[in-house]
């Protein structure tokens, strides 16, 4: 279905189950939803800040307080709509869901089939600069030849792959899932993955699970188990990682628990309070990246708000969360002592979340081919620095089609 009926209540719109045959989408939120954010928007009760430095307990006042305003007054969905709208998309009934995904054919003599997956609080509009990188090299300066035709969907219970009721799918199920797509829907029985957050997750569970369809992974987060007491006797460069680690665990994961242990009353609040939904991934965004704190010195602010609409005309926050409850509660999606084997790249940048040295790396990976050590970025590689991500995967592909 290509549009919706919403109401005041800003429900997520209904759909028609889709068939089993990819069949085409373009988004259109119903006005009325548009309206009813607004009025919400203008109904925000902001907390007072707490003293001390601005960022030190989460998201800053004063910078909610003006992004509020700016998504209220300013800020333009439709013309964020029709940068989606720009790239082929598609639903199929896949696995008891309705999942969207882009199909965007490669411009050059032979493109290879590329899975991208996204993370959280992530979106397919992390890719939307990138694919055009990746689809048609010679717009950018590099060579036709080593061209993709990208496939992006948009994870099971996110965004545009949700509607309420549905079945909720860990990193194993997401695999299955995109695999399923690749090979039995679109026909690539030979193909490349990347991705980053969930995403590379997910791309590594492919490179185990379905190492003979996969030409090759590239990440951009290193996806190895987060035990500081992984290494007994450990290098200099394998105890700076560790500290890092510490520290990670202790201040940055407060999210990481209560979604992966009560999603359901957290989406309580951020499927009611837009507002609240904002401040909850905008201080991700400026955590995580190399923006120095200044937010908006790498992410524009139209493209901070598109993604964070997304997550509020689906109202898909609460199915989001679902892949922490999963990974809390079960096996680690690669099983102690396996590898995989397929043939690996990876970006390391400086302002990742967690960067843990190639020594630690492969021992589980164990066919890397490509380490780089980036000059800028984070972890939104793919809007912070589309450039280099794609010069990187490019290069790593190019000897694997």
């Amino acid at each position: 279905m290509n549009e919706a009926a919403g109401g005041a209540e800003c429900r997520p719109w209904s759909m028609t189950p889709m068939s089993s045959r990819p069949q085409p989408f373009r988004l259109h939120v119903p006005e009325v939803a548009l309206t009813d954010l607004r009025e919400r928007l203008s109904r925000t009760r902001l907390p007072d800040q707490a003293p001390g430095e601005p960022w030190a307990y989460g998201t800053e006042v004063a910078y909610m307080s003006t992004l509020i305003d700016s998504w209220r007054d300013r800020f333009d969905w439709r013309a964020q709509e029709a940068r989606l709208n720009a790239f082929p998309q598609y639903k199929v009934r896949l696995h008891g869901i309705d999942l969207h995904f882009l199909h965007v054919p490669g411009k050059g003599p032979d493109p290879h089939p590329l899975l991208l997956s996204h993370g959280w609080p992530g979106s397919i509009f992390e890719f939307l600069e990138l694919i055009p990188r990746l689809t048609d090299p010679g717009q950018f300066g590099g060579d036709p030849a080593d061209a993709f035709t990208v496939i992006a969907p948009s994870l099971p219970g996110y965004g545009l792959s949700f509607t309420p009721g549905q079945p909720r799918f860990g990193v194993e199920a997401i695999a299955d899932c995109f695999a399923a797509l690749m090979s039995e829907v679109l026909g690539y029985h030979r193909f490349g993955a990347q991705g980053g957050d969930w995403g590379s997750f997910i791309t590594a569970r492919l490179g185990y699970a379905y190492a003979e369809r996969l030409s090759g992974i590239h990440l951009n987060m290193m996806p190895i188990r987060r035990d500081p007491a992984m290494v007994s006797d450990p290098t200099p460069e394998e105890s700076r990682f560790l500290d890092e680690l510490q520290l990670w665990l202790k201040e940055e994961t407060g999210y990481q628990w209560i979604q992966g242990t009560r999603p359901q009353t957290l989406s309580f609040a951020l499927t009611d309070s837009p507002a609240g939904l904002a401040a909850w991934i905008v201080e991700k965004f400026r955590a995580w990246s190399d923006c120095g704190g200044d937010i908006e010195a790498v992410f524009p602010q139209d493209h901070l708000l598109a993604n964070i609409s997304l997550y509020w005309f689906t109202a898909a926050i609460g199915s989001s969360f679902w892949p922490y409850y999963a990974r809390m509660h079960g096996p680690w999606p690669i099983p102690a002592g396996e590898t995989v084997t397929v043939p690996t790249g990876y970006c390391e940048f400086p302002r990742e979340i967690v960067r843990p040295p190639r020594s630690i790396a492969e021992r589980t990976f164990t066919n890397l081919q490509r380490w780089s050590a980036m000059e800028r970025g984070g972890h939104f590689a793919a809007m912070e620095q589309p450039d280099a991500l794609a010069r990187e995967i490019r290069a790593l592909f190019r000897t694997l089609r």
